[in-house]
């Protein structure tokens, strides 16, 4: 018969009790009070070796945690669920699995708080076998009709893919909580029915659940994978109700979502109303300006956050870089990178191609080169960035020789590395090789050629002089032609002077983009050059019905570290007077030398 156990160890273990509850500075002052635990001969007191364990997960050190359990000689229920929701909350889901195997190969049944964890760490592992399995022990044990379990199946079928048998499961949870419902919208999310998500959270407000914070991130990510900024308007409508927009999760995915469908007011809106904004919010906003192709703005926000003594992290310096290589600003793109550390870039594959894309679009291949020799870990991304990298810098021979390298290695090539490749044949004029690879997409690598694809294809053919058969290519491609195609043709045109099939192609870009200036410009031009002069005055008087102003030129240069833009006959450069003294001293030079400027296609 066990004894009972004296007062003075009772009052040993509250001390100890106490010690842990006042928490831990350290793990070396975990192991301390561990240590104190085993001078006091309370080594198999279950209850303070679970709050050791359950710390220890706390500092990670799942090693130091297994070997605290497997010095424990009855483990009860409590410390085996302990484990199993350490190891995955540490990622170490194998783990917590093979725990699951070792505890019901020791007797044990699991309970309500074992299921949702080792569920989890399936769903994680995409192990499906093992969940159903689970699943049938969860109806036997009696947990079928528990909220949390059953959560925890809807989030397996849903990240293994079976959404029908996720939905029977949710569908059968007699009552859904927010997290419930919040499964259900990330497994849509999950297989890019994105809709579907949406029309679930409108469901969700129907009942008298509050969506929290996470649900309503989510379900603005499936406004941006879809691109509907007018959903994420009214979402965001619903969040300024409910007083949300002060969280700054939610408040950062307004950010993102806005930036990402393309209104960039709407999204510094949302950023300038943030009271305090962490780092994943400027990162937010400073790719956002980097997507939209406002590199100015970019630098800006990321001068102002240095000013307001925000340490950037390496996303948000994949922003500046993207601005900087945009701009051609290479010093002001090398400067940013210095404040990450340099074994980011080598370790971070995303960094990493951030960095060799600056120095290749800057002309400095051997930097660029330098940087993917570097990489600890080199993904297709990077692969992709070198190789179209060094093409478009002239070195096309050496981009074949690193594609061929990467079917060596067995990383499969996507889009983007013939994207890479055919924009090196077009530079180098290489037609053969430009077909050679375009072919092979679709009979090697089972790749179907997009718009982008063809778009390098007529603008390698044109630039050969071929123009008959880019525009055969135009005419025979698979989808319509977008703006993009029909300007490769255009720019085919103007270097081989064929004006009749420009004013076709002008045409069509008119119908496309109405609203670009450059356009109409071009074939009033067009029709001056062929003295149409009727036909140009009607594309002038077609201009000034439209209310559509020419665009004024734009060019910027980066000077010490600092990005100067000049507009087409602007004077607020403070050095404007000595800018124009010497373009007019080159002007002369240049007329001297014999240089005649083409003005065929100038308005």
């Amino acid at each position: 018969m066990q004894s009972r156990p004296t007062y003075p160890s009772m009052s040993k273990g509250l001390e100890i009790k106490k010690l842990i509850l006042q928490g831990f500075n350290s793990f070396r002052h975990l192991k301390h009070v561990h240590a104190h635990i085993l001078r006091l001969s309370l080594c198999q007191d279950n209850y303070l070796l679970n709050m050791i364990l359950r710390y220890s997960f706390d500092f990670s050190d799942t090693n130091y945690t297994r070997l605290v359990f497997h010095q424990i000689k009855q483990p009860n229920i409590f410390l085996w669920n302990t484990m199993i929701r350490g190891l995955v909350s540490n990622d170490c889901f194998d783990d917590a699995v093979g725990f699951y195997s070792l505890m019901r190969s020791e007797g044990f049944l699991p309970n309500n708080f074992t299921f949702p964890f080792v569920l989890k760490a399936c769903a994680r592992l995409l192990d499906l076998q093992l969940g159903v399995r689970i699943h049938t022990l969860v109806v036997k044990a009696g947990f079928d009709y528990d909220v949390f379990v059953k959560t925890s199946l809807v989030c397996l079928y849903a990240k293994c893919g079976f959404l029908e048998d996720a939905h029977k499961v949710f569908d059968d949870i007699p009552e859904k909580n927010v997290v419930s419902w919040t499964a259900i919208i990330s497994g849509y999310i999950g297989v890019g029915k994105s809709r579907e998500a949406i029309d679930m959270f409108r469901r969700l407000l129907e009942t008298n659940l509050v969506p929290d914070s996470f649900t309503v991130v989510r379900v603005l990510s499936a406004c941006t994978q879809l691109g509907d900024i007018n959903c994420g308007e009214w979402i965001h409508e619903w969040i300024m109700e409910m007083g949300m927009v002060r969280n700054v999760f939610v408040a950062t995915s307004l950010v993102d979502m806005y930036a990402k469908c393309g209104n960039m007011g709407k999204a510094r809106s949302v950023f300038d109303w943030i009271p305090e904004k962490d780092i994943v919010t400027w990162g937010a906003m400073i790719q956002g300006y980097a997507l939209n192709e406002l590199p100015r703005e970019a630098m800006d926000l990321f001068l102002q956050m240095q000013r307001e003594n925000v340490k950037p992290d390496c996303y948000t310096v994949v922003g500046v870089l993207s601005a900087c290589t945009r701009l051609g600003a290479l010093e002001l793109g090398e400067w940013a990178s210095g404040l990450v550390d340099r074994n980011e870039f080598l370790c971070n594959p995303v960094v990493g191609t951030a960095l060799i894309d600056l120095y290749a679009k800057c002309g400095n291949s051997a930097r660029a080169w330098e940087v993917f020799k570097g990489m600890k870990e080199k993904d297709r991304v990077v692969w992709n960035a070198i190789i179209s990298g060094l093409a478009t810098n002239g070195y096309v021979k050496i981009s074949f020789g690193l594609f061929g390298q990467v079917e060596k290695i067995g990383i499969k090539p996507d889009g983007n590395t013939f994207i890479g490749l055919l924009c090196g044949c077009t530079h180098a004029g290489l037609v053969d090789e430009g077909m050679r690879y375009f072919n092979s997409m679709d009979r090697v690598f089972s790749l179907a050629p997009t718009v982008e694809h063809y778009g390098c294809m007529v603008d390698l053919l044109g630039r050969a002089g071929l123009l008959d058969e880019a525009h055969q290519m135009v005419r025979n491609m698979p989808m319509e032609a977008n703006a993009i195609i029909w300007g490769a043709l255009l720019g085919a045109c103007r270097i081989h002077r064929d004006t009749q099939l420009a004013e076709l192609v002008l045409k069509q870009l008119i119908e496309l983009e109405p609203w670009n200036s450059g356009n109409y410009v071009l074939l009033s031009n067009i029709y001056s050059t062929d003295l149409k002069w009727d036909e140009a005055a009607k594309i002038r008087l077609s201009m000034n019905e439209k209310g559509i102003q020419k665009s004024p030129g734009c060019s910027w240069i980066e000077v010490d570290g600092v990005v100067h833009e000049f507009l087409v006959g602007d004077k607020y450069h403070p050095l404007s007077e000595k800018i124009y003294a010497k373009l007019d001293e080159l002007t002369k030079k240049m007329k001297v030398a014999g240089y005649i400027p083409t003005t065929d296609y100038v308005l």
